[in-house]
């Protein structure tokens, strides 16, 4: 619900946008899941949008936003449960002709465009970032019971390796130096393509891609963690040993309410795994507080767990019913008061923990690229950017002295000392 409460902000900043003249907005689209998921029910009760797309309008996109600025207002869709879209075979999944975001190419483009966002949609990029999301699977196979994200985004289906070589290489060509795979379970990559080991085969062929100088990998289950694919992660040149691991709570039990896999053993015994292969590696997940039937005793075992674990950083979310999930007609549901007072102390916990994380990293050598430079930084100009443990948008960023640094340059620098999850760093001299 904090979600969607945000989305419908930013739909309503952008329509007050449009209602200043002095601004270029001409109109204010709703697309993505929020827009796929309530689809004419959002348009009823946001009649400042112009329009509410569905994925299915994403095969004409053009011509859709064409009509939109002539005045026009294309009736919204009726939400379905896009899981029965596709076969439930993965292996027949190819060859469905259904709009997916992400997928599908242009045969001729244009120069200065690449496919992105869904069949026959072109892209350019409207930020100079170092970095940029390079996604190479859409929707999700697994049934979390909390989860409404399968009957929105539909079944698993993984973009072909020339697709996202295809796009890699034009990333790089236009100033991107890391690219930031993305999907709902990098984990299962592949499966649809007959090669469940695919990624493997993928991240070499990335860091090959002319220009590009870090591989960094996200959302990967648990459950689905292979000793291949850590290898890969932990051992190819250019590929950021991070780990985005969906744990989302600790307790055994719990984790089977939620139809899910593991436990605070497993889970551990992975992390030492992953240390054990790359010392420094970076570690971040989510939990969930507050899911029905949760126990006192699940919240310290869950506690516990993250004061083992080591992470950089954690997401700390309390659970509310999503419609059409299977949770949401679980009994024993916890007061929203319950709910607030466990996300609040674990949220507590998790500050403490991860700035400790940080702290620990303090004589630790780092690669960091430079993503922002601060002429006005309080300490002196300063260079912004992340080393190989952070993540874009939401870990924490590493700040070192400017001096000649530029936007875009990988920098070897001494961690000297850390504020909360954020690091600050000499450069090296070398």
């Amino acid at each position: 619900e904090s979600a969607k409460k945000d989305s419908v902000d930013a739909l309503l900043e952008a329509a007050d946008l449009k209602a200043d003249a002095g601004t270029r907005t001409q109109a204010v689209v709703a697309v993505g899941c929020l827009a796929e998921r309530d689809g004419e029910q959002l348009a009823g009760s946001l009649p400042e949008a112009d329009a509410v797309l569905g994925f299915d309008s994403y095969a004409d996109l053009s011509d859709q936003l064409s009509a939109i600025l002539n005045g026009e207002r294309p009736a919204s869709h009726t939400p379905r449960d896009r899981r029965t879209l596709l076969p439930l075979s993965p292996a027949t999944r190819q060859g469905a002709g259904v709009a997916v975001p992400g997928h599908g190419t242009e045969p001729d483009l244009p120069a200065g465009v690449a496919p992105a966002s869904g069949p026959r949609v072109l892209r350019r990029r409207l930020d100079g970032r170092p970095w940029a999301p390079l996604k190479i699977a859409s929707g999700c196979d697994r049934r979390c019971a909390f989860c409404a994200i399968p009957a929105f985004r539909g079944a698993f289906l993984s973009r072909r390796p020339a697709d996202v070589l295809a796009e890699a290489a034009w990333l790089a060509e236009r100033g991107v130096r890391e690219l930031f795979l993305v999907s709902e379970n990098s984990t299962s990559y592949g499966k649809d393509l007959g090669d469940l080991r695919l990624l493997e085969t993928l991240l070499p062929e990335l860091t090959a891609v002319p220009g590009v100088q870090r591989v960094r990998v996200s959302y990967l289950q648990p459950a689905e963690m292979r000793p291949s694919l850590l290898t890969a992660m932990t051992t190819v040149p250019g590929v950021v040993p991070y780990f985005d691991l969906s744990f989302q709570h600790a307790a055994g039990p719990l984790l089977r309410r939620m139809q899910r896999f593991g436990d605070a053993t497993s889970f551990l015994t992975l992390l030492d795994q992953v240390r054990a292969a790359a010392p420094l590696a970076g570690v971040r997940s989510n939990v969930i507080v507050g899911f029905p039937g949760e126990t006192e005793d699940d919240v310290v075992e869950l506690e516990q767990f993250l004061t083992a674990a080591r992470l950089d950083v954690v997401g700390v979310f309390g659970y509310s019913d999503e419609d059409g999930t299977a949770a949401e007609g679980y009994d024993n549901k916890l007061p929203e008061a319950v709910v607030a007072e466990r996300v609040a102390r674990l949220t507590d916990l998790v500050e403490q923990l991860t700035a400790q994380r940080a702290e620990e990293r303090i004589g630790e050598v780092v690669e960091v690229l430079v993503e922002e430079i601060d002429a006005l930084d309080e300490n002196g100009p300063a260079a912004h950017g992340r080393a190989l443990h952070q993540g874009p948008d939401v870990d924490g960023t590493t700040r070192l002295p400017a001096g000649a640094l530029a936007v875009g340059d990988v920098v070897r620098a001494m961690v000297v000392a850390s504020e909360g999850v954020d690091l600050v760093a000499e450069p090296l001299r070398e």
